[in-house]
């Protein structure tokens, strides 16, 4: 059996966090000591490090609910694991194109500004009017 304390520090998760995973039915209710101390056991501790990979990959909560309900049930065919998996690489793949197209505009406003003073500042410029934008960084990858 495992203290709340325990389950913090072997997967990094914080306390509130594991409570908040609690309240909403990510994780189970655990056993308490009689004097109502949480308890968990080795499945509670399997079942935390999977979510919070889940979270470090980018998954939402409720991807990581339905996928926990495909590891619960292993009798199940693995596609909807496998179309929640391509949805979240496909939401990656928009923001790195995002990501990129800002990397660009940034290196091109700091490439222009003549580091002169602030009122003739390009980054300064283009901040104030997204029309001096090259892309429409905004749009991209949505």
């Amino acid at each position: 059996m495992l203290t709340i304390g325990t389950l913090s520090r072997k997967t990094g998760t914080k306390v509130q966090t594991i409570r908040y995973y609690e309240q909403i039915g990510v994780l189970r209710e655990p056993g308490r000591t009689a004097g109502g101390q949480r308890r968990y056991l080795q499945s509670d501790l399997d079942r935390l490090a999977f979510v919070r990979h889940g979270r470090q990959l980018g998954f939402s909560l409720d991807a990581i609910r339905d996928l926990l309900g495909l590891a619960d049930n292993p009798e199940q065919s693995c596609s909807q694991a496998d179309s929640i998996a391509q949805q979240q690489l496909l939401q990656v793949q928009q923001r790195i194109l995002r990501l990129q197209a800002l990397e660009q505009e940034l290196k091109r406003m700091i490439a222009e500004c003549a580091g002169g003073q602030a009122g003739d500042c390009r980054v300064l410029d283009v901040l104030r009017d997204h029309s001096e934008c090259l892309t429409d960084h905004e749009n991209i990858g949505e």
